[in-house]
């Protein structure tokens, strides 16, 4: 089972809808309403009309040491991507402001991950906009 963090802390996972992949959406094979996984290395400039007509994204994280979701996530929005972006489990709580700044509405994990990183610790970082240093850089 997964648990859901968003700025306001710990949720159930709401998608009931399952995940394909791009090469799935993009060939018409899947679901209608699935939402669509994105791997690290998908071309995501090739299936750009599926991209922006899905509800629901989820980038798959290979590992908490691993920033290509983060890319895709910045990819995805600049692209014009305005649905609903989920991270895949891979992240822990100290990258959450980080993935939020990047474009990701919430970040998936896994039920040890949570054991482990409990709410509180993810809640802490909840403030992704106060720390913002290359905002304050710009300035």
């Amino acid at each position: 089972m997964s648990v859901i963090v968003t700025d306001t802390g710990f949720a159930a996972d709401d998608w009931p809808n399952g995940f394909q992949t791009l090469e799935a959406a993009g060939a018409g094979a899947g679901c209608v309403d699935c939402g669509i996984e994105i791997r690290a290395e998908d071309d995501i400039a090739a299936h750009r009309a599926e991209i922006l007509a899905a509800k629901m994204i989820r980038v798959a994280v290979t590992g908490f040491a691993d920033g290509r979701g983060f890319t895709v996530a910045r990819s995805l929005r600049l692209m014009g991507y305005a649905g609903r972006l989920r991270a895949g489990p891979g992240l822990i709580a100290d990258q959450y402001a980080m993935a939020r700044r990047a474009g990701f509405d919430e970040v998936e994990i896994d039920n040890a991950l949570a054991r482990r990183q409990p709410e509180g610790q993810w809640l802490f970082r909840a403030d992704w906009r106060a720390y913002d240093h290359q905002s304050r850089l710009r300035g």
